[in-house]
């Protein structure tokens, strides 16, 4: 029966004044049973006591220790997407242990051992100025038309919360060398610390405090004179600010997704997000994000006098076809280099081309391999050499419109020779391809009415009866 606040007060009262539990059921109409619940105040009306689940008998210590196991086993491989269900977990137990229970049952377990695992965590402080966090995310996006998968450096002051985000094609050195060089001339000044996980971009042995920097990260971190830290494995929590900032920034600086004609168009944008952001007021905070960046700002180190040159550097030799290799792709140089040893410079998206301390070509670098990347101009000293081979030279037509190509070959069939013919193209590399073949300037070849402008300074033409009568005076004398 349901006892009401009346009847339970009743019952207290009863029991005070000294009656029997026999006597209070025979007055109240009542069991004995609940006047024994009652009578002493251990249990309010309406509210539901306690109670204990029975374990499954099923529930061994075996099955315990399998499902331990499952999940330790998905904690060493480190991996988020291929991880135990209490599903999976339930099939194994079935097909490897012979598991006679039932599927709920396992589904309790696990959650339980999982409940067991949750890890408590420190708030932390960090001091104006005193470290930054840095991480990778991934993204869609379109540059020049073309669907591409791309990454986003992300990167956080732990004290202001103020964010840097950089759009790149890869996550190689070059580009994390580029992206902490670039974050720190943001936001003009050098934190303490520059925390980040263990990739192999950045170190060489070890993990967390125990980590071995690489060489090339220990140099830049010297020029710049802040620390390297790493994280503990699978301690998201050690860089939570910034792994916060990989998944607001792609849903809010790259939603919907981006198009943009470059990837320097591309970092403008984002840049002018990071600005942007720095209106908002973050919970915990006293100002706002650009107020207390001021402050951050200020605690930070200077900026060194010289930027550090974050390109990483090969030897290589000039093959026979003016081509220097780097990652399965090939660039063109100039023909004069052929069998020498050059210096290739890499940056995130060019290539440079270096010899006898002077740049001798340059290239946007190309992520596709076993592609060969021509510039015609260092062509052009062996096509005037090797004129019968201008119309099937690679460099000749995969740098010219097909237009120009079938221009060309007219005025070939009109007699011109083969060197003026690459004066014609030399030219058209420098004021344009529409240019040359409209005739909107005067060319130095034997094409007929090769121009339809006018002389540019206009000469008279002279008077030569003046001379003839001067010649006329002579002869009569």
């Amino acid at each position: 029966m349901v006892v009401t606040v009346e009847i339970y007060a009743k019952i207290r009262k009863m029991h005070l004044a000294g009656m029997s539990q026999r006597a209070i059921a025979r007055e109240l109409h009542i069991s004995r049973k609940t006047v024994r619940k009652y009578m002493n105040g251990e249990v309010l009306p309406g509210e539901r006591s306690g109670y204990t689940t029975r374990e499954a008998t099923v529930s061994t210590d075996e099955v315990k220790e399998f499902i331990n196991s499952c999940l330790e086993e998905d904690e060493n491989e480190g991996t988020k997407k291929q991880r135990h269900t209490a599903k999976r977990i339930y099939e194994r137990l079935v097909d490897e242990t012979g598991f006679t229970g039932g599927a709920s049952t396992v589904r309790g377990l696990v959650r339980a051992a999982k409940e067991k695992k949750q890890e408590a965590f420190v708030p932390l402080y960090f001091a104006p100025g005193d470290a930054v966090q840095v991480d990778w995310g991934e993204f869609t996006g379109y540059i020049n038309g073309k669907r591409e998968k791309l990454y986003h450096f992300c990167a956080r002051l732990c004290s202001c919360d103020a964010p840097f985000v950089a759009a790149y094609r890869r996550q190689n050195f070059e580009s994390f060398q580029d992206a902490i060089i670039r974050m720190l001339e943001f936001f003009g000044g050098v934190p303490r610390k520059v925390i980040f996980d263990n990739a192999r971009i950045a170190v060489k042995d070890g993990f967390g405090a125990h980590a071995k920097v690489t060489d090339k990260y220990a140099a830049l971190a010297a020029h710049y004179c802040f620390d390297p830290v790493f994280c503990n494995v699978r301690s998201g929590n050690e860089k939570g600010l910034v792994e916060g900032l990989v998944n607001t920034s792609r849903s809010n600086f790259l939603v919907p997704i981006p198009k943009f004609d470059s990837m320097e168009d591309l970092n403008a944008h984002l840049e002018q997000e990071c600005i942007r952001y720095r209106n908002h007021r973050v919970q915990g905070h006293n100002g706002t994000v650009a107020e207390e960046y001021e402050v951050e700002k200020a605690a930070m180190y200077p900026l060194p006098e010289r930027k550090y040159d974050p390109c990483r550097r090969i030897e290589a030799r000039v093959s026979r076809y003016s081509l220097v290799s780097f990652e399965k792709n090939r660039y063109s140089v100039p023909v004069d280099y052929v069998g020498k040893t050059v210096t290739v410079k890499v940056l995130p998206e060019k290539i440079s081309i270096w010899a006898g301390g002077k740049q001798i070509a340059s290239h946007t670098r190309w992520f596709r391999t076993e592609q060969s990347i021509y510039d015609l101009k260092h062509y052009l000293p062996l096509l005037r050499q090797k004129g019968r081979a201008i119309f099937q030279a690679k460099p000749f037509l995969d740098n010219v419109p097909e237009e120009f190509v079938k221009w060309l070959e007219k005025r070939k069939d009109d007699g011109l020779k083969p060197k003026e013919l690459v004066d014609l193209i030399e030219l058209a590399l420098e004021i344009g391809f529409d240019k040359v073949m409209r005739g909107d300037i005067r060319i130095n070849t034997r094409i007929e009415n090769e121009s339809s402008v006018p002389d540019p300074v206009p000469v008279e033409k002279p008077d030569m009866s003046v001379y003839d009568s001067l010649l006329g005076e002579e002869v009569s004398a």
